[in-house]
């Protein structure tokens, strides 16, 4: 959460970083703006977004009217990250001066309040006013989308710019609507015209900075930066590209926290600015270097910005989603640590760092500090031996390029396939030693991985129906049943006039008693007439939408029915929802305040629950965990539910869970002193109504986080009697009963081994025997005794052991053994010290394995290997002796 207070005691620069975001947010709210704190890096219930990408994604169902706000105008400055998806500037992070994974939006936004000439009036104000940033008028021009005649009108009219400082750009990016211009937050959404804002940062170009301004064919320069962005809301796309009006007109700006701060300390360079040059600084210091000796440092510093900042918001690294993109972050970070010399894990002791310059305003980086510093270290204990032979393979494939300049599509698949190697980090080696990648060829090689990687950085585009009307009336806190009216209907995604029997489609009701999934809990299954609901959906703010098949008869709009929730499933749901919040209070009192909610999924056959923890839970603590929810259910107290603004309910000490949106005002639920956290679900009216507790599994489900799956009420009654049954079953099988199962079971382990022992000495006395009549069966070849033998009814483990004992009895000799078992040929081979200047062992196994399918290796006096065509085994047996007749000419 952001504080707005939070600034550097002792400023180094003309205006701090901390100094500009205090400034600009108390400026709008000068302008009756309300101070919104920033919103997670991970978008909640917007499955559009990979990560949150700009200032206005926390706003964007106030902006399509699905969302009311208690305020018109707000300001924020919001964290966000681009570095996977359409919005991914991670492989530009470190070769230009402005590109950031992670960065800060200065924002304000008017939700149908002020438009165009209040907008623009505002940002020309704070920008150049002496009393907010001051600067030099005379270094700005603005551009405008090319038919928006209003703003042009604006800044020429009401601003007093001069013509020839106002550009017009027209669609420019390959179609209708695709503008520099005309700014939109994603393939769908809200989006319209947009001005912006441009610094000269060499107007008399003493400085040599190359660029022209926006328009023109230098524009990707350094010389004309833009430093705000005014976006008209007016249109909302739809998936087929039609813009339809949005019900009011907003504003939605944007200033990058990282330009403005560059400007206002006298640079063009935002790795200059005052919290990169502590960063930077903390780099070089444990590189024992000097600040920016290398462009690997200014990527190390910004990483290590997206990497904790992600992290405090929940998301760790995995194989898939956010987890995925983080993890690239991540490795191409410890990688420039490789460049800088930084062998040894280093990249989690810059979170403290980071703290210090960052901590002030974004609290959350010093209360997760150590689950940060944590989850980076085994990222980096992992990654080092992935890097370490991933960049031999690499390096060795570059030296065999000779004069080529391009790497083997192969090559960078199996960087990735066998070694985790993302491509975008091939890429960026690649590109360092001005070669490119085969990307035809790793295509080709890559068909299923592709699929993964592209849903890695994509997410579906969320389709909702068209619905414009009342929102739904739920009751179902207070009663399973209930009289409604039939609002709209669907059928194919198509709102239709009516259903008819075996249609499947959705109902839209005024009044439901149906909870719609939300939190973690499943939507309701139940009848609405001879409609039967086999789920409930939220489609559109408050709109309820019950979907599943209507049996008999016809449904139509405004016709009155009797919708009816399976009380069964809804009361075994509750039950365990309810227990849901009494195991989390009891794991952060178990294992410690670091448990944060990753997820859940709640429905009437058990609660799945995922969180943030570094190692499997031990018997004893799964029984203190159960023991505390058990106590708290015989304690039977009332389950109470208050509604209160979100402010006062955090402040009362109420729990909000990671990934969950919340409004201004929050659903507060208590159970007595056991569990206060903020919920929308249903649950029970007494601890005591969930009966029983019992957790059934606990295991890992990612890299830092645990997964326990628990049950309640009957469902711990049938599993008891089913855990009974087999206990039953299993003494009976071994002759005992139930209370004298575990004596049975030591008696009978300490009895198998004692029979291992026996079983071992007799198949030492085997192989000394067998060994004696092999030893008798050897060849003198050269004056080199060689023995070649098929062993059948030995394991493949014991065949190193017998070529020792043939070493000893033949004191000098060249020996191979195989056997099959399962289907697969083992193969040992073993030469005496003496001999191995002339045969190798790995060499002779190797040669025979070829022959049956397989391959290996080892030591010059020991090698083993396996094969798959045990039918060609007879003949590499034979071979033996002539290969090394061959060896010892």
């Amino acid at each position: 959460m952001f504080t707005i207070a939070a600034l550097l005691p002792t400023p180094t620069f003309p205006m701090t970083s901390n100094e500009l975001r205090a400034k600009f947010l108390e400026f709008f709210r000068s302008k009756g703006h309300t101070i919104v704190p920033s919103s997670p890096l991970v978008p909640a219930d917007d499955p559009t977004l990979l990560f949150t990408n700009a200032g206005m994604v926390q706003f964007k169902d106030v902006f399509t009217g699905r969302d009311k706000r208690p305020y018109t105008r707000a300001a924020s400055s919001q964290k966000c990250v681009r570095a996977g998806g359409k919005h991914n500037d991670l492989e530009n992070v470190g070769y230009t001066a402005r590109h950031h994974t992670f960065f800060e939006m200065l924002g304000n936004f008017s939700f149908g309040d002020y438009f165009k000439k209040d907008a623009i009036a505002y940002a020309w104000e704070f920008i150049t006013s002496p009393n907010w940033l001051g600067i030099d008028r005379r270094r700005l021009l603005v551009t405008v989308y090319h038919t928006d005649d209003e703003a042009y009108a604006i800044w020429h009219r009401d601003i007093g710019l001069p013509a020839e400082r106002i550009i017009r750009i027209g669609d420019n990016k390959g179609g209708p609507y695709a503008s520099d211009n005309f700014w939109a937050m994603g393939d769908t959404g809200p989006c319209g015209p947009c001005t912006e804002i441009f610094y000269d940062h060499d107007p008399d170009g003493s400085k040599g900075i190359q660029g022209g301004p926006p328009g023109s064919a230098d524009e990707d320069g350094d010389r004309w930066i833009e430093i705000w962005n005014v976006v008209f809301m007016q249109f909302d796309r739809a998936a087929d590209g039609r813009l339809s009006p949005l019900p009011a007109p907003s504003v939605d700006t944007g200033m990058g926290l990282e330009r403005i701060s560059a400007l206002m300390q006298g640079t063009h360079d935002n790795y200059q600015t005052d919290t990169f040059k502590a960063l930077i600084g903390a780099v070089a210091a444990l590189a024992g270097q000097r600040p920016y000796a290398s462009a690997s440092q200014k990527v190390i510093a910004d990483h290590i910005r997206a990497t904790s900042f992600l992290i405090a918001d929940g998301v760790l690294p995995s194989n898939e989603g956010r987890g995925y993109v983080l993890r690239r972050i991540m490795r191409r970070a410890i990688r420039h640590g490789y460049k800088l010399g930084l062998t040894e894990p280093f990249f989690f002791k810059l979170v403290a760092p980071l703290s210090e310059v960052m901590g002030g305003a974004y609290p959350e980086l010093r209360e997760r500090q150590a689950d940060i510093e944590k989850a980076i270290r085994a990222e980096e204990d992992g990654f080092a031996v992935t890097l370490d032979k991933g960049m031999r393979l690499l390096d060795e494939a570059i030296a065999k390029l000779g004069s080529g300049r391009t790497i083997p599509g192969e090559i960078v698949f199996k960087l990735y396939d066998t070694y985790g190697f993302p491509v975008d980090l091939t890429a960026d080696i690649a590109r360092e030693r001005a070669l490119s990648l085969d990307m035809d060829g790793y295509e080709r090689e890559m068909a299923a991985q592709r699929e993964r990687a592209r849903a890695a950085s994509t997410f579906k585009s969320m389709d909702t129906l068209a619905y414009e009307g009342a929102e739904t009336c739920f009751i179902g806190y207070e009663s399973l049943h209930a009289e409604a009216r039939v609002l709209a209907l669907y059928r194919d995604g198509q709102p239709v006039s009516r259903l008819d029997a075996g249609d499947h489609g959705v109902v839209v009701l005024d009044v439901t008693p149906f909870y719609a999934e939300s939190g973690g809990q499943v939507g309701d299954k139940g009848r609405i007439g001879a409609f039967e609901v086999t789920d409930t959906q939220k489609i559109k703010g408050g709109v309820f939408g019950h979907y599943g098949t209507l049996g008999s008869g016809t449904l139509a709009i405004g016709d009155t029915v009797t919708a009816e929730v399976t009380e069964s499933l809804r009361r075994a749901t509750m039950r365990n929802h309810s227990a849901t919040h009494l195991m989390h209070r009891a794991l952060r009192e178990v294992l410690g305040t670091h448990v944060v909610q990753k997820g859940s999924l709640v429905d009437a056959a058990r609660t799945r629950f995922d969180f943030s923890h570094g190692q499997a839970l031990t018997a004893d603590e799964i029984a203190q965990i159960e023991q505390r929810v058990n106590t708290a259910i015989l304690a039977n107290v009332p389950v109470r539910a208050e509604i209160m603004p979100y402010d006062q309910a955090i402040a009362s000490g109420a729990m909000a869970l990671f990934g969950e949106k919340y409004g201004d005002t929050v659903r507060v639920l208590t159970m007595g002193p056991y569990s206060t956290e903020l919920c929308g679900g249903t649950h029970v009216e007494r601890t005591g109504d969930i009966g029983l507790f019992k957790i059934v599994s606990e295991g890992g489900v990612a890299a830092g986080v645990r997964r326990i799956e628990a049950i309640t009420g009957e469902n711990v009654i049938r599993h008891l009697r089913e855990t009974e049954n087999k206990l039953r079953r299993a003494a009976e099988s071994l002759r005992a009963t139930p209370d004298d199962l575990v004596a049975k079971i030591e008696q009978m382990q300490e009895r198998m081994r004692q029979l291992e022992k026996e079983l071992a000495a007799l198949k030492s006395k085997l192989a000394a025997s067998a060994s004696g009549e092999l030893a008798g069966q050897a060849r003198v070849i050269k004056g080199v005794k060689v023995l070649s033998a098929r062993i059948d009814g030995i394991e493949a483990t014991e065949l190193r052991g017998l070529i020792d004992q043939l070493k000893q009895k033949l004191d000098s000799a060249v020996i191979l053994l195989g056997t099959v078992g399962g289907g697969k040929v083992s193969l040992v081979a073993g030469v005496t010290a003496d001999l191995t200047s002339r045969v190798k062992a790995g060499e002779l196994v190797n040669f025979v394995a070829a022959q049956v399918g397989g391959k290996g290796g080892g030591r010059p006096d020991m090698a083993q290997a396996g094969g798959t065509q045990p039918d060609r085994l007879p003949a590499a047996i034979d071979s033996v002796y002539a290969w090394v007749e061959q060896r010892l000419t």
